[in-house]
């Protein structure tokens, strides 16, 4: 009688199902990801208008009283002096934004960044899934089987990324509406860059928390490693702004994480214009970080996940 040898294929995609069924059942929990950064992107991305702060509406109420130059008997009027004002100030706002941004508008910088928070938050769940199928004792009905250990781990990841891919697409299709200004060399072939990109950062994350719940047994050890992980990515990032207005502390630590590369990404595939030297240092970073947090989680899950 020949020997067995389970399928990787068949168990990783019977698994990642039932991941997928689980987070269909439970539409509350996407309709909560997506209002988050729908609240960020309405109330923070446009209540944060930088423009107006350079521009000349800023002006407008300013109190400027006459100027009398005694040498010459000459007053000049305070409405001479806010025309000039206001004719100086015009358009030098769109030219700080640009120098500084990237783009004329904080709201575009702002919701392309909402992208990777969603992926982040949702890749940071990935390993609370993992204590709870421990708990309740699906995880050892699992192991019982001869389904591949590394296909556990891959079924989660997997179930992670498509979650992201989804998510994402929602975020910028809202993000168009509320008035995301795309770059014109934008097209079919960037959205699928956008993909790419999403994919290696939801794999290297969700690796990365499943690896750290592979021994968990409560669930809230795993919330406070995610509530200890969350700022320091979240703001150590250029997800709000750009790395060379940080202090060269926070910069050292925002050239290293992930995320900014992911952000850095999308963004050159969004709104910037594209620079293909920086775009290929971006991938080559997210996927070294994919590839180094996958094997670590597959070590992790033969030495970890006994029957």
């Amino acid at each position: 009688m020949s020997e067995y040898h389970p399928s990787m294929l068949r168990g990783l995609l019977a698994l990642t199902n039932r991941e997928l069924k689980k987070w269909v059942k439970e539409p509350i929990i996407l309709l909560m990801a997506i209002i988050q950064p729908i609240i960020w992107m309405g109330l923070l991305g446009k209540a944060m208008n930088l423009n107006a702060i350079f521009s000349a509406n800023s002006l407008s109420n300013l109190n400027i009283p006459d100027i009398k130059i005694p040498e010459y008997d000459i007053v000049v009027p305070s409405s001479l002096i806010k025309q000039k004002l206001l004719e100086a100030f015009e358009g030098i706002g769109a030219n700080i934004m640009q120098n500084v941004f990237g783009v004329t508008d904080y709201f575009s910088y702002m919701s392309v960044g909402m992208i990777s928070m969603i992926i982040m938050f949702t890749t940071m769940f990935s390993g609370m899934s993992m204590v709870w199928d421990r708990r309740l004792g699906f995880l050892d009905k699992v192991l019982s089987t001869p389904v591949p250990r590394s296909a556990i781990i891959f079924s989660k990841v997997l179930n992670a990324t498509l979650r992201s891919m989804f998510q994402a697409t929602i975020i910028l299709a809202l993000a168009l509406v509320l008035g995301l200004k795309i770059s014109p060399m934008f097209s079919p072939l960037n959205l699928l860059g956008i993909y790419a990109a999403i994919f290696l950062l939801s794999t290297g994350l969700s690796s990365l928390f499943l690896a750290l719940a592979l021994r968990s047994t409560r669930h809230e050890m795993q919330m406070a490693i995610v509530n200890l992980v969350n700022m320091p990515l979240m703001f150590a990032s250029n997800i709000f702004f750009p790395t060379s207005m940080m202090p060269e502390w926070l910069q050292a630590i925002a050239n290293v994480n992930p995320v900014s590369y992911l952000t850095d990404a999308i963004r050159q595939l969004t709104i910037l214009p594209l620079n293909i030297s920086t775009l290929v240092m971006d991938f080559a970073y997210l996927g070294a970080f994919a590839a180094a947090l996958s094997a670590i989680g597959i070590t992790l899950s033969w030495r970890y996940l006994t029957k």
